[in-house]
Parts: structure tokens; sequence; C-alpha cells
């Protein structure tokens, strides 16, 4: 593959390397630092002249920090004459935060947007946004790919009795992502409606479907403090359920998480590794981890194979036209 350079950010450089191990190429060189004053300075370590450029940046982690380490990354390379440079964000930041639900508040994930098209990224690669309409908030390419099919996989081969499963939502907001795995399964779903007093803090429950007798998978897109996906595990096992999975795109996995966890019935709760797990898993042995580096590095070669095939095919199309002209100008005998 030339005319690629890969990067990282510090916030997930265990991915980036996962990626560029399956694309059989090196991560570019980059150093991070930090001045006393806690300002971010970037020293891109080659050149990028005319080269595709990737970033991998998860939002995760010390989030404010890594996002401005990203935006940094993306002006630097943009400036030192980059032919086109991709932000590829498995974990899209502030995307919880997408629309106006009250008064003055603000609407971060389009303000997120623009501090990216701003330093100068020309496409976005990221991973079950939270809400598709994020897609609409940028002016550039988004490519929001799912963690589906590696969720499908998992599924068939490590619950025995997935065949008379249901899958079930833990909020209203994620019935179309369950309905999907569901018809791909061909099981039945059902879902959980909730009423939050606040953030984080979730008043009660209602399990609309039936469970009893049967192998209950939660599946949503991220899991913040756990404490919805914890309370949905206690209303199904109540509902008749005989064992109670989850699947997230996003382990999150703040404050009391890692204790909610380890404290509720779960048989497994499953993860991507969007976010790094390692040491959460020390703590929880229920937690599982899918690697997802297989999608990214194939969604970065198909974009950029796609740009090379049009850069190899415009000298063989003014090659074309030159012999047309030229047979053009021959006058018949």
């Amino acid at each position: 593959m030339p005319n690629i350079k890969i990067f990282s950010g510090s916030s997930h450089q265990d991915l980036s390397q996962k990626i560029t191990d399956r694309l059989g190429l090196e991560l570019g060189k980059v150093v991070t630092k930090k001045f006393s004053n806690q300002e971010t300075c970037v020293e891109i370590g080659e050149s990028v002249r005319g080269e595709d450029v990737y970033i991998v940046q998860s939002g995760c982690g010390e989030i404010n920090d890594n996002l401005m380490e990203l935006l940094i990354m993306i002006n630097a390379c943009k400036i030192a004459s980059a032919s086109r440079v991709t932000a590829v964000i498995p974990c899209f930041p502030y995307a919880r935060q997408d629309k106006k639900d009250k008064s003055r508040a603000p609407i971060s994930a389009k303000l997120v947007a623009n501090m990216l098209s701003v330093a100068g990224a020309d496409h976005i690669i990221t991973m079950d946004l939270h809400a598709s309409q994020i897609q609409g908030f940028f002016d550039i390419p988004v490519d929001n790919l799912y963690a589906e099919p590696a969720v499908l996989k998992w599924i068939r081969e490590n619950i025995a009795d997935w065949k008379t499963c249901c899958i079930v939502s833990p909020d209203a907001g994620g019935a179309k992502r369950v309905t999907s795995i569901a018809d791909r399964l061909n099981v039945d779903f059902a879902l959980i409606h909730k009423e939050r007093k606040k953030a984080n803090e979730v008043d009660r429950m209602v399990l609309v479907g039936d469970v009893k007798d049967r192998v209950a998978i939660l599946v949503d897109d991220m899991a913040d403090t756990c404490g919805t996906i914890c309370h949905a595990a206690d209303k199904l096992l109540s509902a008749g359920a005989t064992k109670v999975y989850a699947i997230l795109t996003h382990g999150i996995f703040s404050g009391p998480a890692i204790s909610r966890i380890n404290h509720a019935c779960f048989e497994a709760v499953v993860v991507t590794n969007t976010i790094p797990q390692e040491d959460k898993m020390k703590h929880c042995p229920k937690i599982q981890v899918i690697d997802i580096s297989m999608i990214l590095a194939e969604a970065i070669r198909r974009t950029h194979n796609e740009g090379l095939s049009r850069f190899l095919a415009a000298p063989a199309v003014a090659a074309w036209c030159f012999a047309a002209e030229l047979l053009a100008s021959i006058e018949p005998k």
C-alpha cells in the first residue's frame, strides 16, 4: 500500500498497532508530550507530503486531552502538505450530547464535528455512533462502521442456546439495533422502557416482550456507569430468563461500573476494543473483548485503494486521450 501513513494518538496504541499489523504496515513516528503548563505538543517524526494520512485516536481516557491531541495531529499533517487526512475515531467523543433536550443545553457533538473539520480532517471513520444524525453534523464524508458482524459471530460461537435466545434492548432508542441482530439470527427480541430521574440514574423499568425460560442477550452501543444494564439484567431474571449476557460496542465503565458488573447476574459482559479494556479485565473476570481491528483495517484499506485507483487511472485516461487525438490528426490516405 504505497503513499499511506498511519499515526496513533496516545489514547489506544494497542488498537493502532493491530490495525497496522493487519495492513502489513508500520506505525508512523510521532511524539506527543505536554509542557509544564499542560499544553499538548505533537511532533510528526517523518514526512507526510503527498501522503494519504490516517490518525487513530479513540474518545476515551482523558477525553479532552486526547481530543485536543487529535486536532493538533490533524492540523500538523494538513499544513505539512498531506494529500488527505482521515481521522479514525473508534469511539466518538461527546456523542451523547447530540441534541438540545432542555433549555440552554449545548449540542457538543456538533461542536466536535466543527472542530475536526476546521482542524483539516478530510474524512472521518468511526464505529457505532450513539446517534446516526451525528453524521449530518459534518460537511465531509463520514463512515459509520458497525460492530454487528463481529457481535453475530461471537453469539454463534459462544452461546450454545443462541437459536432460542431473545435479543433485548435496554432502552427504546436501541430498538432498531436489536431488531437488526434478531432478524439476522432469526430469533425474537424485546425491549425495556426506562425512565430517568436524572443523568446516570434510572427510576423504573418496564419489560416489553417474553424472555421466560430463554437466554437473554442485552445489546447496546455503550455502557458508562452500567446502572442501566445491571437494572435490566435484574429485570430479565425476575421475568424468567435462564441466563443474561450483555454485548456492548463501547465499554466506558466509569465510576462504580466494575463493582456493579461484579455484583450483577451476568454470565459475561462482552465489549469491543474501541476502548482499552486490559486494566478493567484484571478487576472484572466477566468482561470479554471482541477485536474489531480487522473492520477498521479493512475500512482504511478500501478507502486508500479507492483514492489510489483514481490516482493511477488519471495517467491512463490522459494517455488514452492523447492517443485518440493522435489518431484523429492522421489523415486517411
